[in-house]
Formats: structure tokens, sequence, C-alpha cells
């Protein structure tokens, strides 16, 4: 059949390769002029299967409380009058409950479990470039509280199939000789030896070429305007093309995969989708010293950063902003990043000439995302995956290609319905 997927970021992009390879007519479009070029941009780079944990836990009210109002706090609400914004939040709050938080644990990770397995198995089979490491991600630590609620975790990853190990601030220097200078201030870490690293804007471009070659068609620089509906069916997408008339797009199949922007394209057909932006924040340096550089992904969980290397470049990412859909870089969150890289890995990187950048995550309060039919019975969504767009897009878009292909997908997964 023909399917029309909307968003050429990693998600998306990864959706049409899968309906190719399913035999489909796959035509993809975005505003932007090529594959991957808005959240998929500048993320951290983390294919993180093994840190499944929400942001919305038991633990999440009382620290949002304590960072009200700090500029450079790691999760930040700025509160509007925007309905949808006290919406989320207040669904947010209902999933910070404990048992709710234990199932949604359980559903980010079989996703991104099933998800990592297919990255691996498109890397070797595709041979894609992307700057890819498996080295692990280790989960550093520098107050005991943070390393005392990581470690009380360990037996429940273990139940779902996840080995997260325990290590002493040696082990972890011994794991990532580049934490050697800040060993004083590290009180413990984790690491999970399976998850790897890459760039993911690399990644998506490649695979956008590769899924080409397979008939795929892009259409870039085409603005999403509207769903048209004739009854409980989709129609067609109307797009627009710079200065030429409006255009309407037709298929047998649809696919919103627009991220951030998701809900703003369903919410006028009445198809309600939990999604608020939260924009994140990075900066990319070239390596100054390659001694004094990390090789092994890492997270910092105090800044709640992330640290991946990415050839000769390293990338530091992390902080939310939930503040509507601006993407204006803000410089007290990206020099809190450039501070604290410059403080844990001195000389590392080139920090005077950091490239800032930031990027709309399109979060669900539950962190888990929304794939699956929609009530329009063409009509089909891929969206909602915070932080873990990177981590779950092969997955996401694999099970997508099978659903709309009739097919039962190969992961357990609570589809959107």
């Amino acid at each position: 059949m023909k399917v029309l997927v909307l968003g050429a970021g990693v998600v998306g992009t990864a959706t049409a390769w899968y309906l190719a390879t399913r035999g489909h007519e796959v035509t993809v479009v975005d505003r932007c002029e090529g594959a991957g070029m808005e959240t998929s941009f500048a993320n951290g780079g983390q294919v993180s299967a093994g840190h499944p944990e929400p942001w919305a836990h038991p633990g999440a009210p009382r620290k949002i409380w304590d960072w009200l109002g700090r500029d450079d706090s790691p999760l930040l609400f700025r509160l509007r009058w925007d309905i949808a914004q006290w919406a989320w939040g207040l669904q947010f709050l209902r999933e910070c409950g404990a048992g709710r938080t234990r199932a949604n644990i359980e559903q980010i990770a079989r996703l991104s479990l099933y998800s990592r397995s297919k990255l691996q198995e498109l890397r070797s089979t595709e041979e894609i470039e992307y700057d890819a490491l498996a080295r692990g991600i280790l989960h550093y630590f520098t107050d005991q509280p943070g390393f005392d609620a990581a470690v009380s975790t360990v037996p429940l990853l273990r139940e779902i199939g996840l080995e997260r190990q325990v290590k002493t601030p040696d082990e972890a220097v011994a794991i990532e000789p580049a934490l050697a200078h800040a060993r004083a201030k590290l009180v413990g870490a984790t690491y999970i030896a399976s998850d790897e690293s890459g760039d993911a804007h690399k990644f998506t471009r490649e695979l956008a070429r590769r899924a080409e070659s397979r008939g795929v068609r892009f259409l870039y620089g085409r603005h999403i305007e509207a769903i048209g509906l004739q009854g409980q069916e989709v129609v067609g997408v109307i797009v627009k093309h710079g200065d030429q008339p409006d255009q309407t797009l037709t298929a047998h199949a649809y696919v919103v995969a627009l991220g951030s922007y998701s809900p703003l394209l369903t919410g006028p057909i009445g198809q309600y989708l939990p999604v608020y932006p939260a924009k994140g924040y990075s900066i990319t340096v070239d390596v100054a010293d390659a001694s004094k550089a990390p090789m092994t992904s890492l997270t910092d969980d105090e800044a709640k950063l992330v640290i991946s290397r990415l050839g000769n470049r390293l990338r530091i990412a992390g902080t939310a902003e939930l503040a509507g859909y601006s993407t204006k870089l803000n410089p007290v969150r990206t020099d809190a990043i450039v501070r604290r890289a410059r403080e844990m890995f001195p000389g590392a990187g080139d920090y005077d000439r950091a490239t800032p950048w930031s990027g709309l995550r399109p979060a669900t309060p539950s962190n888990v995302p929304l794939v699956g039919r929609t009530k329009y019975a063409n009509l089909y969504v891929n969206t909602g995956h915070g932080t873990l767009g990177w981590t779950m897009a092969c997955g996401s878009g694999a099970a997508l290609a099978d659903i709309i292909s009739g097919r039962k997908p190969e992961v357990d997964f609570k589809w959107f319905s």
C-alpha cells in the first residue's frame, strides 16, 4: 500500500525504512531540507536501553519543587498560561506513583531492548557508519542519596532482564580513565555494558539515503498544514512548499512522526496526544586532549548530563525545560553544561569554542511513547519518545511497520490505541 510518513527525524526515517522493507510504497514529508535536522540533530548520542527509569517517579515532585525558579536546574518547569502544559503536568504527577513507575519502567525497557537489537542488526546488514561505540554506559554519582536510589533499582531491573552493575569509584575510573581527575568527587557508579552510543544525525542521514535506494521518496522543505478527513478516514494531508499553491498528498495509510509537533497536527481533528515539548540542550566540542576525553559514554547524575564520544568530538547534552515550543538558546543553561564539563573533564575539549544547540524532545507524562493506530482507521502515530528517541527509533519503527502491515509486532508492548 501507499504510506505517507510525516516527519524525517530518526523515528520517522526508521519507520519509513521498515515500511519499505515490508514492500510498501513510502513517501516521507518534512519541513527541513534534509533528514534528522531537528530533535535528532545534536542529541546526547546514547543508545541507553539499560536506563529505562522515567522522569515521573515517587521522588520527582519534591525535586521539581526544589528546582523551581532555578534557570540552571536539570528539569525546569516554566509555568505558563498553557492548558496543554497544565494538563501534561497533572498527568505527570499521576505517573509518579510507585506502581505506575514500575509499569512504565517495564514498558520502556521492553521497547528499548528490542530497539537496540534492531539497531545492531541494521548497522551490521547495511554497514552504516555513525561514530558508533559499543563500550557500555557508565552512570556516575557525586552525591550519596542519588547513588543509593540507583542501587535500589538494581533488583527490579534484573527482574526485567537488565544487568546493571554497581561499581565503586575506583572501578568506575578503571572503566573510564578520563574520570581520574574527578575521582575524589565520585561516590559510586552503575554500568550497563551492553549499551551504546553514536551520532543520531549521521545515522538518520545515512538511513534516509539507503531508504531512497529502496524507492522511498523524501519530500523536504514541505510545511505540513493540516490533515483532511472524510468520515472516519484520512483522505489526504495538505502541505505547502515555498510560494507554490497548497498541495494535497494522498495515501492509503498515514503516520504522524513529528515529535513534539505531533499533537498540533492531530488536535484539530480530535485526536488528543499527551505529548509536550521538553527543550533539551547540548554542546559539541572538538577533542583537545584525547588522553583526557572519555571514550565510554557517561551519565552525570547530579547535573543530569550525558557525555558521548563521537569520533573527534565530545557531545555533552541534557537538562529539560518545559516552556512551550521555543527553541531559543538560554545561555545560562548552556554555560552550566560547559562549566560542569570543565569541572569533570578539564582540558578534554575545546570548551571555548563549544557549539551550543537546543531541540524539543516529545515527552509523554509517563515517558512511554505513543506507537500505534489512532481512532482513525488509517492514521497512525509514532511519537512521544522523550529523551529516548534515538534509543527506541528502530524498534518503534519496525513495530509500527508490522502493525500497518497487519502483522503482530515482535515485542510485547502497550501499543497506542
